[in-house]
């Protein structure tokens, strides 16, 4: 397991702090990061959700609101750092490629995500990660570096294994929304992962939606798929009562 140097700025608040929704700077590895964190409480279980390839972005931020509202703690992670949010491909293919190519550093900002809810309050003992698009694939990563989770889901993620990972350690069940539609993520790499993971006697589920191409949860885009969208956040809130069900209020 990597060694985290985590820092926070001064200007946060103690971890008995209920944040209202704030986003916050953090430090990993003397490199500065900006999350967000929202809890209706403290003590609430935790859900780490990860940002697709634009970085960390109102869209992330409104999908925490909406997980917050139910009682969970959420920490929207920044992968990228402090500032970076790429709206060019080419620059959002080179931070995700950088990523892709040091598993080392994201395992570290996965583990610093995680920090980052103990820090603020969260009950780190009880946690989903969840992640969008390049996130999905970064949830995966998290899966198989075997770090603490109930569950993990992605919504249209990458779902390769890196050459010499597996799922061994992986201690969490996996949930995993695909469209059937996606030109980019295909099918047979679904089915791929599933062989992974029956192999490797992990418990999982996964979810395939006619129709719907790559990205199909994201709001006001043409890859939009409302459907999908709306059945894939219905089955993952029975996913989060089944593997961490939040305070009654």
């Amino acid at each position: 397991m990597n060694k985290i140097i985590l820092l926070f700025t001064s200007t946060l608040c103690m971890a008995s702090t209920v944040f209202a929704g704030k986003t916050f700077e953090y430090k990993i590895n003397e490199q500065s990061y900006e999350g967000y964190y929202t809890a209706p409480a403290p003590g609430a279980p935790l859900i780490i959700l990860l940002h697709d390839w634009n970085g960390l972005t109102d869209y992330e931020i409104k999908r925490a609101d909406m997980l917050s509202e139910l009682g969970y703690a959420v920490f929207a992670a920044d992968l990228f750092g402090k500032g970076i949010r790429p709206t060019e491909v080419k620059d959002k293919r080179e931070h995700t490629g950088e990523l892709y190519q040091n598993r080392k550093k994201l395992r570290s900002l996965l583990e610093g995500a995680l920090m980052a809810g103990a820090f603020n309050g969260a009950d780190t003992e009880n946690v989903v990660v969840m992640g969008y698009c390049f996130g999905g694939a970064a949830a995966l990563e998290y899966a198989r570096a075997g770090f603490n989770a109930k569950g993990i889901a992605t919504f249209h993620g990458g779902l390769g294994t890196p050459e010499g990972q597996n799922y061994e350690e992986t201690k969490a069940k996996l949930i995993i929304f695909h469209g059937s539609a996606d030109s980019h993520i295909t099918l047979d790499d679904l089915a791929g992962l599933g062989k992974e993971l029956e192999s490797a006697k992990i418990a999982h589920e996964l979810v395939s939606y006619g129709g719907a191409p790559h990205s199909f949860t994201v709001f006001d885009t043409d890859a939009y798929h409302q459907q999908a969208d709306q059945l894939s956040w219905s089955r993952f809130l029975a996913f989060l009562q089944e593997t961490l069900p939040a305070p009654k209020n």
